[in-house]
Formats: structure tokens, sequence, C-alpha cells
């Protein structure tokens, strides 16, 4: 007997480089979109990835630019064909001079 693991690599349509594209077009004025990586991600009824995005703070940007990013962020339009965007949340780092987009993705 074969067993499936719910926690498997995602599927060769894994939207990240699409979800790269779009996070990066939904940045405020102030913010410069760095590293990125994803990470499997399974419950017991959804498959899907949890895909993580540094964000730099420009010089002179404040706190408003991570309101302002999480709004765009709940506002936006997800176009991703077989994936649904779950969850998009903005966390500051490092001492509020960077943030971490933390977006979670499940197969449609």
């Amino acid at each position: 007997m074969m067993f499936r693991s719910p926690a498997r690599t995602p599927r060769p349509g894994c939207p990240h480089r699409r979800l790269r594209t779009l996070v990066a077009r939904a940045l405020p004025v102030g913010l410069a979109l760095g590293e990125s990586n994803f990470r499997p991600w399974a419950s017991a009824n959804f498959v899907g990835a949890r895909h993580i995005f540094a964000c730099a703070l420009a010089a002179g940007a404040d706190s408003a630019a991570a309101a302002a990013l999480q709004s765009a962020l709940n506002s936006a339009e997800w176009p991703l064909a077989g994936h649904i965007v779950a969850d998009a949340v903005v966390e500051p780092e490092s001492a509020g001079k960077a943030l971490r987009i933390e977006i979670l993705t499940v197969e449609d």
C-alpha cells in the first residue's frame, strides 16, 4: 500500500513567481521587495504553500507604509491559476527597518 504525505512539495504549477510579481506591483512607494522563499504547507483538508517575502523600508518611510501595504494586500485580486490566497500578513522586522510579508496559498 502506498501513502502520500500531505506536506509534499508544491506541484509544478506553484504560484510563487507569479505571486512575487503581484506583490511587487502592490508595494506602496517607499518599500522595496527583497528575497523570497516558500515552503510546502498542509492541513487536514488543504494543501498549499507559505510564501515569505522580505521587504525593505526606504529612508524616511514609517510604520504607515506597513499599514498601507497590509491594506493593499487585503484588497488585492490574486489571479493564480489553480491556487487561492487564503491569508496575507505583514509583520515588522529588524527594529522597524524591514517588513516580512507572509502569504498562504492553497490549491484550488
